[in-house]
């Protein structure tokens, strides 16, 4: 493409030349990003979405390359989209139709551009949370799944080319109408002199927002008057402006951070999202003629049930993770001994167990209808069954979850088999005999022996009886049981197990060892 002596490309001199966003010619934004860009080795790390603010930053910045001589576009330009395995289905392919059609543009033009899809680990994802260990659908108090589904990942990557570079400019495309916390934040951090800011919480990262001071009006005039929705990649940037059409909805911005808003009203957000009341953006995608989402509104819909203040103790365990019965906070004044607000714990795994299967049957149905969907990937599933089966409070002795793989989709997965688990359906009905005859809960017995047996054969079994300790301290029994407890300790805090009960653990682990030892 002919190079102007305003390293402005030809084609898009005449666009340029007359347009103003922000009340500043559209051409100087190109002078600034190819000054910031000329002036040192820091590679970009273009934050994208695939809506409508950081496909506008990536149009200026790609035709701010293709405006350079070859030889000076002199360092990498990292192209990064946040992919958290839930994302609503039509925008997973309009992003990764976007990606593909960078990629290729970017070598056809001979630009230094490479585009990158991030995920959560697997052990972070929101599946092996929920399904897995139990956490509650996310909710505004507690949204536990921004970190781990989109900051983590991106820190990671931008961590990795700091390590390679040094440093690196992160370029986003917040816009102060937009978000006016990010803008907040993003101007507390400002670089005096400069266009660039501090990255909030990475050293070494940097933060530049070519068009922070646009409006929507500017945004979407250069993703549809550019040339006519093409965008300078040689893609339509027609499906996007179809994907916002009829919808006030924003976009889900690239989380780089948590002052980065929700995005739980965007089109451009997870379809589990339960942040909001309703998810109106997956009703409008529905309304707009995606129809066949409509089982997946119906399942984030049955999530957010489980978080109205009345279900809760329905839909989840008692007990935290920790094995604990946990209470709120004394308020300022509040007498010790009143009576204070219930924590309930993680999902029970009976309702675990009925979701996975639920999300097993509508991805078979979807894909049988000719949707090429993958709701819930094979890493994930092998992750939750390995949560369930070491559960804190429901281990799962009947490792269900390949038996409910099998009955959705008849056949089985490379699961891995361990000799070495502790306990099988067999066990657990003696187990649960003993406890019944002994007046103990069979969950801490199989506790107790899981410990006994990680630290069989060791040489040294250092710390064993601390872990031992920690078992015994735990919350058992029922619900009322363990009120009843709790009332005769005005502090509620942990309480030490009476000897006499300690013996009856001591004796039901004597039987037990003598009825394994018979039965084997």
């Amino acid at each position: 493409m002919e190079i102007l002596n305003n390293n402005i490309p030809k084609k898009y001199k005449s666009f340029f030349e007359k347009e103003n966003f922000s009340e500043v010619k559209a051409s100087d934004y190109i002078t600034e990003i190819q000054e910031i860009y000329l002036s040192d080795k820091r590679p970009w790390v273009i934050g994208f979405s695939g809506g409508k603010d950081s496909t506008a930053v990536l149009i200026l910045v790609y035709v701010s390359l293709l405006g350079l001589p070859s030889e000076k576009r002199h360092k990498p330009v990292f192209v990064v989209a946040s992919d958290t395995l839930v994302e609503t289905p039509v925008v997973v392919d309009h992003i990764n139709n976007a990606l593909d059609a960078v990629q290729e543009g970017a070598l056809r033009d001979n630009l230094p551009i490479t585009t990158h899809k991030v995920i959560p680990e697997t052990n972070e994802t929101f599946w092996v949370n929920l399904l897995g260990k139990g956490y509650p659908a996310p909710t505004r108090q507690f949204r536990w799944c921004t970190e781990r589904l989109k900051i983590d990942p991106v820190s990671d990557f931008i961590k990795q080319q700091v390590a390679e570079y040094d440093e690196v400019i992160v370029v986003l495309g917040s816009r102060s109408q937009e978000s006016q916390s990010r803008a907040q934040v993003i101007a507390r951090h400002k670089i005096s002199g400069t266009r660039l800011a501090r990255h909030t919480s990475l050293s070494n990262a940097f933060i530049y927002t070519p068009i922070d001071t646009w409006s929507v009006d500017d945004v979407w005039k250069i993703i549809r008057d550019l040339d006519e929705y093409d965008a300078p990649w040689g893609a339509s940037n027609y499906g996007l402006w179809l994907l916002y059409l009829g919808s006030s909805q924003g976009e889900c911005p690239m989380v780089i951070d948590e002052s980065t808003p929700s995005c739980g009203n965007s089109r451009f957000g997870c379809w589990t999202c339960t942040v909001v009341t309703k998810d109106r953006a997956m009703e409008s995608l529905i309304e707009s003629g995606d129809d066949w989402m409509e089982p997946l509104l119906k399942f984030r819909n049955m999530l957010a049930n489980t978080g109205i203040v009345e279900n809760k103790n329905t839909f989840r365990n008692y007990k935290r993770r920790i094995g604990k019965v946990s209470y709120k906070w004394a308020t300022k004044g509040q007498d010790i001994s009143e009576e204070r607000g219930h924590i309930p714990g993680p999902y029970w795994l009976k309702y675990r167990k009925e979701w996975l299967k639920e999300l097993l049957e509508i991805e078979k149905d979807l894909n049988s209808k000719g949707h090429k969907i993958e709701l819930i990937t094979k890493p994930e599933l092998h992750a939750i069954r390995k949560e369930w089966l070491t559960d804190p409070n429901e281990p799962d002795w009947e490792d269900s979850l390949p038996t409910i793989y099998r009955s959705v989709y008849n056949t089985d997965l490379n699961w891995v088999y361990d000799d070495n688990v502790n306990f099988d359906k067999h066990d657990a009905e003696i187990l649960k005999e003993l406890g019944s005859q002994y007046g103990v809960d069979a969950e801490m017995i199989m506790k107790l022996i899981e410990v006994e047996n990680s630290m069989s054969g060791l040489s040294q079994r250092r710390g064993i009886f601390a872990k031992l300790e920690s078992i015994l301290k735990q919350d058992w029994g029922s619900y009322e049981q363990i009120i009843q407890k709790h009332s005769k300790h005005q502090s509620k805090r942990d309480f030490d197990i009476h000897a006499e009960q300690i013996k009856k653990l001591d004796e039901a682990v004597s039987q037990l060892d003598k009825l394994d030892r018979e039965y084997h």
